[in-house]
């Protein structure tokens, strides 16, 4: 009998030996997830960072391009037309210029063409009896499809023209075709 007994000591320490070893494991794996949990929330972090600071610098392109093909635009009118401009000045509004409020009987064309685009696909959704649109739903109606640099540009022009009064922001944050008459925007207030 005291063979037997010394035989399962020995097995019964070698069994102790290999569970302290799988918890050892165990414990070191618990370690290297929690490790690997940790840097996939900071990496998370730096690209939510990164993604923003891309769709500034998308923006902050488009915003550039537009004003330098006003500008380009505006010199070759002037250089070009500059004695029928005197006669006459022209009505045809320019990309990237200024959205007057809306009043009685001032048509849509002295909207510049975005502008005008967007008005018309609402007016589009209103007759076929569709709700409000958000921004991105606008986004890809025209086409533009639905990246955030895309959409937030489409947004800041549907607010603009949701302040003069060309358009509804309804409470949800989507748009919707309608007018109504705004007081005139501030000297200082962007185009």
């Amino acid at each position: 009998m005291a063979t037997s007994c010394v035989r399962f000591m020995t097995e019964g320490c070698a069994v102790a030996s290999v569970l302290g070893m799988l918890e050892e494991r165990e414990a070191a794996a618990r370690v290297r997830v929690e490790g690997l949990r940790e840097e996939v929330a900071r990496l998370a972090e730096v690209l939510e960072a990164a993604e923003i600071e891309l769709d500034r610098r998308v923006i902050a392109r488009e915003e550039l391009v537009e004003a330098l093909a006003v500008s380009a635009a505006e010199s070759t009118a002037v250089t070009t037309n500059e004695a029928a401009e005197e006669a006459a000045p022209s009505l045809a509004p320019v990309p990237g210029s200024t959205v007057p409020p809306w009043r009685e009987g001032l048509p849509v064309t002295v909207l510049a063409p975005d502008y005008q685009r967007i008005l018309g696909v609402l007016e589009q959704q209103r007759s076929t009896g569709h709700g409000p649109l958000r921004a991105k739903e606008i986004a890809v109606e025209l086409g533009l499809g639905a990246t955030p640099a895309k959409v937030e540009g489409l947004r800041s022009k549907a607010r603009r023209l949701a302040e003069r009064g060309w358009l509804l922001l309804e409470a949800s944050g989507a748009f919707s075709a309608g007018r109504r008459p705004v007081a005139a925007p501030d000297a200082g207030s962007s185009a």
